[in-house]
Parts: structure tokens; C-alpha cells; sequence
């Protein structure tokens, strides 16, 4: 297919592709991906161009191409990546501690793109920017077309939360940081902000990436912890992630599933807290009774996405404590780029891997 060139406004770098650039795109649900050839792009001052190491498919890019989920077309869907960094905006760009991004510096980067100066992000809220823009979720166009992780390179635009990657963790534990692990890193830390999870009860619903990897982080953090799930196959997983059945009413609960609010909020100890992880969504709306949650002081609160900040986090505790559980086997499938739609088909199974890989053509 091709695209309509819209130069956006700026200074702008051009830089050539060769051989060019492709991306994956989704034109609409019961269509296949096209794929085009982007031979340039035009840099920001800030931006930086990733070639991309390999992208993961995660449950909101299913959840769209089966129309459960509105999104602009025509689009590059993909939000899950690792790359590095081959060209740089003539002001350069930095990473989230600061330092100033090279080339040839391996990285991830957040899933969302702020603008740092509105209420919102003054607040600390970034991934509700007020002029907020996601990779894999916006409309090819004005900002070019390699705009999500489905290609071979990702044009990373100023104001996303860019970490730099340790070289010796494997592809298919870093791709799914900037999106399962820094979101499940952000539902714990907003459980730990209620209630000290070092001795605590933590029960999680949802056996799928993001619920593991919270099981995985309040396990390490000394909170006893178990993983419900109706699919056998993901809770066999859970004891692997640092889960066993708790013999108490949970401090904590983390509804990671999007099927379980419900449960979630009827389970909590006295005291305790409700993380929703809205990553999951969507799902059947659930009435609540006010006056239980008020009598039993119940805290009901709400994560989606993340800050820059806690990817940072959760990159450090993949590339630290988290070795000792079994991300690397999360990616149980790679397959090339092109193979995308039966890529996506073997993702939208019962008993599909937690993750599924995708890797360019080089």
C-alpha cells in the first residue's frame, strides 16, 4: 500500500534508509497486514531511529485485530520492543537517568509519548499527557510511518521515557518491558504505597504476562503470593513465578485478568487494596457496593500504564532479582515479521504462549 507524506512541522532531520525500513500494516479488522517500504525519515531535534531487535505481540494488538478494541486505521500496530539506537535529532536525546543516548546503545522505551508541561505530567501522571501519543495505537501519517513496533525500525519521537538495556539479557525478556513488566511493576508499586508487602498476602488474578510478573515482583519484595486463573496451562506457570496457595485472606489483590473485578474486590481482607490493571480491558462492566467497601475500608484504585520512572525500575529488576524467574521462556515462539498475521492467529489461541516473537528480516 502506500502512504501520503506529511512532513511535520519543525526543524527536521532527513535520514535515508538503505535498504529501506518496512513496517507492518493493519488496514482493519479481516484484512491482512501490508507491508511498505519507508526508504527515510525525518528526525525531531530529540527523536531517535531504533532498529528494532525483536517485538512481541501482546493481548491489546489481538483484542484489535479482532475489533474488541477501536483504534485509526491505517496503523503499525506493536507497542512491545527492543532496539538500538542508529541515528539521533541534531539535539540528541537522553535516556530516563539522563544521560545523553549514543548510537549503537541498546534500549526499550515507553509505550506512551508526553509532553512534559501539561497539568497531567507536572503531576507525574505522563502516561495521561493531555496531547498524549502511543506507539502502536496512532494513525500512520503526520508523525511518519514507522510509528509501532511491528516494523523493522521505530521512529522514537521526544517525550517518550527511553532505558538503556543491559547487552546480556536475552531479546525475549527485554521486549515485553515496555509494556507487561513496567505495567505489573506499576500495579505493585501502587499496592506497596497502602500496604508494606514484605510479609504481606498478595492473590492476583490473571495468569497471563502482566499477572506473572506481578506475582514475580511481590514474591521478591517477601509477600506471600498466589495466582488464580480458570486456564490450567497459565496457572501451572504461576509456582514458577514465585506463587503457591495462600492459607489467609489477601492485604493485596491485583485483578490483572479484566474477567475478575468482582472476585477481587469481594476477596480483600479488611484494610486492604484493589489494584485494576487496566491494561487488560476491556471488560463487562461490574457494579460495586458502595457500602461494603466503605464498611470493610477497602482501597479500590486504578493502574494503566506507566511513568517513566518505573520502566526504569522494572528494566533494573529484570536485569537484577528477576533473573531467578523464568521470563526468557515467556517468548515461547519467534517467527519472522513478515509472518505476522499467522503470527497474531497463533496468539489469539486458549493455550497460546504468553508471548509470541517477531523479528525483521536483516
Amino acid at each position: 500500500m502506500g502512504t501520503v507524506l506529511v512532513r511535520p512541522p519543525g526543524h527536521r532531520r532527513d535520514v535515508a534508509l538503505r535498504p529501506a525500513a518496512v513496517a507492518m500494516v493493519w488496514i482493519g479488522e479481516g484484512h491482512p497486514h501490508e507491508m511498505i517500504a519507508v526508504p527515510g525519515v525525518a528526525l525531531g531535534d530529540r527523536d531517535i531511529l531504533v532498529a528494532v531487535e525483536m517485538s512481541t505481540i501482546c493481548g491489546s494488538d489481538v483484542h484489535t485485530v479482532h475489533g474488541r478494541r477501536s483504534a485509526p486505521v491505517p496503523l503499525v500496530l506493536g507497542h512491545e520492543c527492543v532496539g538500538r539506537v542508529i541515528a539521533t535529532g541534531d539535539c540528541g536525546a537522553e535516556a530516563v537517568d539522563g544521560s545523553p543516548l549514543r548510537i549503537g546503545d541498546r534500549v526499550v522505551w515507553s509505550v506512551t509519548i508526553s509532553c512534559g508541561s501539561c497539568d497531567r505530567c507536572v503531576r507525574g501522571l505522563t502516561q495521561k499527557c493531555r496531547t498524549l501519543g502511543k506507539y502502536g495505537h496512532d494513525r500512520i501519517g503526520v508523525h511518519g510511518d514507522l510509528t509501532g513496533a511491528f516494523g523493522s525500525h521505530v521512529q522514537v519521537r521526544a517525550g517518550t521515557a527511553v532505558v538503556r538495556v543491559p547487552e546480556s539479557l536475552p531479546a525475549s525478556v527485554l521486549a515485553p518491558a515496555s509494556c507487561a513488566t513496567a505495567t505489573a511493576w506499576a500495579a505493585v508499586a501502587r499496592a506497596a504505597r497502602d500496604q508494606d508487602l514484605d510479609g504481606a498476602a498478595v492473590r492476583v488474578h490473571g495468569a497471563g504476562l502482566v499477572g506473572l510478573t506481578a506475582a514475580a515482583i511481590a514474591a521478591d519484595l517477601g509477600a506471600a503470593v498466589e495466582v488464580l486463573d480458570p486456564n490450567p496451562t497459565r496457572t501451572a506457570l504461576a509456582s514458577r513465578f514465585g506463587a503457591a496457595p495462600l492459607d489467609r485472606e489477601p492485604d493485596v489483590v491485583i485483578e490483572a485478568s479484566g474477567h475478575a473485578v468482582a472476585d477481587a474486590v469481594a476477596g480483600v481482607a479488611t484494610g486492604g487494596t484493589v489494584v485494576l490493571v487496566g491494561s487488560v480491558f476491556p471488560a463487562d462492566p461490574v457494579p460495586l457496593d458502595a457500602e461494603d467497601i466503605v464498611r470493610r475500608l477497602v482501597t479500590v484504585t486504578g493502574v494503566h500504564n506507566y511513568t517513566g520512572q518505573e520502566l526504569a525500575e522494572a528494566v533494573a529488576f529484570l536485569a537484577g532479582r528477576g533473573r531467578a524467574y523464568p521470563f526468557a521462556d515467556a517468548v515461547g515462539e519467534v517467527r519472522q515479521l513478515t509472518a505476522i498475521d499467522d503470527a497474531i492467529a497463533a496468539a489469539s489461541v486458549a493455550d497460546a504462549p504468553l508471548r509470541i516473537g517477531l523479528v525483521p528480516s536483516r
